[in-house]
């Protein structure tokens, strides 16, 4: 049973991703986006930067393009690093610390779930769609580029609320100091966090105020996850212990008499 029991929960696992991805396209497809009301929503957001003196985007966005090697690496390590060092570290959690793997996993579950909820409910473009911003991830031909061309009509183009990039940046941190205590990976991901927030902002593919979304929206899940940890899976297991207890008292009381 137990040569069983491992390929049974990789497919259970791998179940959760595809219905994540799933989930996902339902929303692209199905959400009642407003072109026009994301993009007033994207000049709002911008506004109020500007009021409270954080919009850095501009400037930040228009250094970057004047350095080409820079702006082609930032714009790949955008596109890139999210996706292959969060599930570099997803795969090495269910491999060498399968014990703290599921609350990390719930915690990401719970991110996407809170941003799948914003992108539908309340769609906000990117800076790359405004006057004056130039989209340097179509600029420098970054590999795997969602913003134009044949995979552009698989990604939600109205999802810059909040920064999932930083949710999940956020989360390899977390993941990193609970499971390696060596400095030296923490470092890693402390710069790996540090160069996405760089990113985000400098590409043009989110605001300030996205990240700052981005960063509540891992505090949120992370919250949500540890009271379950604490509370909802003892009670679940109380109550599926007691049904146990009940299964097994109905079973002796109708056992033929010998």
């Amino acid at each position: 049973m137990s040569d069983l029991a491992v390929p049974r929960r990789f497919w259970w696992e791998l179940l959760i991703v595809l219905w994540l991805y799933f989930l996902y396209d339902i929303i692209n497809n199905l959400s009642p986006v407003n072109e026009a009301a994301a993009l007033r929503r994207a000049a709002g957001i911008l506004r109020l930067e500007r009021l409270t003196g954080i919009d850095i985007e501009r400037g930040a966005n228009d250094w970057l393009v004047s350095h080409d090697i820079l702006g082609s690496i930032l714009a790949n390590f955008y596109n890139l690093a999210h996706i292959w060092i969060t599930l570099a570290l997803i795969i090495f959690l269910w491999a060498r610390r399968r014990p703290l793997y599921a609350d990390l996993r719930n915690s990401l579950v719970l991110f996407n779930l809170m941003g799948f909820a914003v992108f539908w409910l309340y769609p906000v473009a990117p800076p790359r769609m405004l006057d004056g911003f130039i989209d340097l991830v179509e600029t420098t031909g970054a590999i795997s580029s969602f913003h134009s061309g044949t995979l552009a009509p698989a990604a939600n183009q109205f999802a810059a609320m909040p920064s999932m990039h930083i949710a999940w940046a956020m989360w390899c941190v977390v993941a990193v100091y609970r499971t390696l205590p060596g400095q030296g990976w923490r470092a890693a991901m402390w710069a790996h966090l540090t160069l996405t927030a760089i990113a985000v902002v400098a590409t043009a593919n989110h605001f300030v105020l996205d990240v700052v979304g981005g960063a509540i929206t891992a505090v949120l899940g992370f919250a949500v996850a540890a009271w379950f940890a604490r509370y909802g899976r003892p009670a679940i297991a109380r109550r599926r212990e007691r049904g146990d207890h009940h299964t097994s008292a109905v079973t002796l009381s109708t056992q033929p008499e010998r």
